[in-house]
């Protein structure tokens, strides 16, 4: 009795350990108990908040706690879009996102005042208030595409973009209508509003890339780089605020400020969606289910006719907006049915909406009652919309996200070019191991996740199993935080090289990547060991890296291809791993090429697009061109050649001169080709019109680049 006393089970719970304990116990049990019924996991986050809630069975207040941490999940559902965005399909679809935030804000917009008018009988501030809460919607969906493996479909791209355009219009329309109804809207509040809206945009998209530059560069620890990152969503949306908007936007565009640093293969990246995705998100859909009040369908008509009229025309308007995109893009249904889930559920700004509103006293009765903008029958119904709309749009992203991961994963099974990738990371320095990893993950295929190997080559009688062993482990743990599984290999070899090439038969290893000590220049013989030992001996797609600073902080990536390159065998392997390090980190890729090759990688770029810029190169007698333009925050990357091969060039040899004089202060990647099917004493006849042929031909001398491609 002593215990049940000190514990205190009234309700609702008032003990912080005991509440806490509920919710932990909701978001493990819910997913599992409703996944055996085919209900999406968020959808029974949010029954689960109405069960336990004021409104069910009262076991939770919804206090002060859950807000707050509801708040935070839904700041990092809006940041988590912003950050997982393609920035390049971004870019491309920027005129979709555009087409599809009008649809979706002006059919709500259009069908909500219409409805308030004349069937709810509002007045005109309340209807197109009503309306604008149409016009909004919460990612609530974002979550199932996220673990379905779809968010770099252009469907999810052009919703997200989409959602920032009609959420911001429609939390103008909100600040607008409330100022209006008090009286506060005049010259000076538009004013007021475009300038700090402006300089809100200006700090968040040009000096959060700066600060967060620069703190990564000096902090690794990852408890640090973490929390910096919260720091930086919450003041975003505390900026959104000052400004006169909603805290989602704010969120969302630190987001998009901090994609290109945190590349979605990284461990920051691995740590913010599994900290999101357990505890922030899961508060923030247990607070929404906390606000539901059943009781409403059974003590008040007005409630229910509300709430009916509320969820049709907002489902009906946001299907017709998704149907009216897919129809005016060519769309598939699958694609209708992701961007219709995506942006039917009606949660954070509407709610955000209706509050304000419902807050707003506009007169008073002649018993002295308030009358308010939106008043309690609109509010309850609202309460109820959510619930139905967030269930519909949950059942209906599950599906089309479903069908699109499942269509997908048909054609990565389909093809068996690249399902043998296997990347192998000779390891030595300590202080090399972490980056040889991150750029690994990188490099990869999304599809591989247990084909890396880290070796360790004891060579020497000083050398002790012990140490080596350490060795390997961090490599693991350093893997392990990007959750993927790194094979540790220990070999015994007096000879490094024959240690290397003989892994890479034996464990049929399709890349090699070998780092540099960041304190020590680069020599001629180390270069000529690397080629006659290495590269005379196996058939990789070798890299050499050396990191002078993490790649995630990459800018630009400068990649120098020599004439001829696309006339090797090995083009379309290193190439995509070149693609891979855009596409993956989200940094701009720059070539100087000749123009031949740069008509080539522009046809690949048109099909697979990312962000890239092209210059002409043709002399690499004067890599001082180079130099001027690379920056300090810019990896440099020189594809080479071996002798008598298409692209070799007789200045290849005066690499380590260049590299040495005047890229000192800079990461860069030294490429080898892979050799497969050509012999020393062969040469590629430059003259077969099969060779001259755009991307298509390639699979003729490199397998199937466009399938390569595809599978990313």
């Amino acid at each position: 009795m002593i215990l049940l006393n000190i514990l205190n089970f009234t309700l609702p719970l008032e003990n912080p350990v005991l509440k806490f304990l509920v919710i932990l116990i909701i978001i493990l049990a819910a997913p599992i108990l409703l996944n055996k019924l085919k209900i999406p996991h968020i959808l029974g986050l949010i029954i689960a908040g109405a069960i336990i809630g004021p409104n069910g069975f009262n076991l939770l207040m919804r206090d002060s706690s859950i807000i707050l941490s509801g708040t935070a999940g839904l700041l990092y559902i809006m940041f988590l879009a912003g950050l997982e965005i393609d920035l390049a399909e971004f870019k491309k679809n920027s005129n979709k996102s555009l087409v599809f935030g009008l649809y979706t804000f002006i059919i709500p917009m259009t069908l909500g005042t219409l409805s308030g008018l004349y069937i709810l009988n509002l007045s005109v501030l309340a209807s197109v208030l009503l309306a604008s809460m149409f016009a909004s919607h919460t990612l609530i969906a974002y979550p199932i595409i996220a673990k379905l493996g779809v968010t770099k479909n252009r469907a999810v791209n052009i919703s997200i973009g989409g959602t920032m355009i009609t959420d911001t219009l429609a939390l103008l329309v909100l600040a607008v209508i409330v100022g209006m109804a008090t009286g506060e809207v005049n010259q000076a509040f538009w004013t007021r509003l475009s300038i700090s809206i402006l300089v809100f945009g200006l700090i968040v998209m040009f000096l959060f890339p700066i600060i967060g530059r620069w703190f990564l560069k000096r902090y690794q620890d990852n408890v640090s780089q973490y929390i910096f990152v919260l720091v930086m969503v919450f003041l975003g949306a505390v900026l959104a605020e000052a400004a006169g908007i909603e805290a989602i936007i704010g969120a969302f565009l630190s987001g998009l400020a901090l994609n290109r640093l945190i590349p979605s293969t990284s461990p920051l990246m691995n740590r913010i969606e599994f900290v999101g995705n357990a505890v922030f998100i899961p508060f923030f859909l247990i607070g929404v289910g906390m606000l539901v009040d059943y009781r409403a369908f059974f003590t008040d008509f007005e409630t229910i006719k509300v709430a009916a009229v509320m969820t049709i025309v907002a489902t009906s308007a946001k299907y017709i907006a998704a149907w009216l995109t897919q129809k005016t893009f060519n769309y598939s249904i699958d694609e209708r049915r992701i961007i219709f889930g995506l942006s039917n559920a009606q949660a954070a700004a509407t709610l955000a909406a209706i509050l304000v509103a419902y807050n707003v006293i506009i007169g008073e009765t002649e018993n002295g009652e308030p009358i308010r903008l939106l008043n309690e029958s609109i509010l309850n119904g609202t309460i109820i919309m959510i619930l139905i709309t967030c269930t519909i749009a949950s059942f209906a992203a599950q599906k089309g996200g479903k069908n699109i991961s499942l269509a997908e994963s048909s054609i990565a099974e389909s093809d068996d070019s690249v399902n043998n990738e296997r990347i192998l990371i000779p390891i030595s320095n300590p202080d090399t191991i972490d980056e040889l990893i991150n750029l690994s993950t990188i490099i990869k295929s999304k599809e591989n996740i247990n084909e890396l190997f880290a070796l360790k080559i004891i060579n020497s009688e000083n050398e002790s199993d012990v140490s080596a062993k350490k060795l390997l482990d961090r490599a693991v743990i350093t893997a392990s935080a990007t959750d993927i599984k790194l094979n540790k290999l220990l070999r015994y070899d007096l000879n490094i090289v024959n240690g290397i090439t003989s892994v890479i038969k034996e464990q049929k290893i399709t890349d090699l990547v070998l780092g540099l000590h960041v304190k020590k220049g680069i020599t001629e013989s180390f270069l000529g060991k690397l080629t006659e030992g290495i590269l005379s001996k196996c058939n990789t797609t070798t890299l050499v890296y050396k990191p002078v600073q993490p790649i995630s902080t990459i800018k630009n990536h400068v990649v120098i291809v020599p004439q001829n390159a696309e006339k090797e065998i090995g083009f379309p392997f290193w190439l995509l791993k070149v693609w891979n390090i855009s596409r993956n980190s989200g940094s701009r890729l720059v070539f100087y090429a000749n123009e031949n090759t740069i008509k080539v990688i522009k046809e690949i770029q048109s099909k697979h697009p990312i962000d890239a810029d092209f210059k002409i190169f043709d002399d690499w007698n004067d890599f001082l061109i180079i130099a001027r333009d690379l920056k300090t925050d810019d990896n440099l990357i020189i594809v080479l050649s071996r002798m008598h091969k298409p692209s070799y060039h007789e200045n290849m040899i005066n690499i380590p001169f260049y590299l040495n004089k005047y890229f000192q202060s800079n990461s860069f990647i030294l490429v080898y080709p892979m050799q497969i099917g050509v012999t020393d004493n062969e040469t590629i006849d430059l003259n077969n019109p099969s060779l001259l042929e755009p991307i298509e031909k390639l699979d003729e001398i490199g397998k199937n680049i466009t399938r390569l491609f595809r599978r990313k």
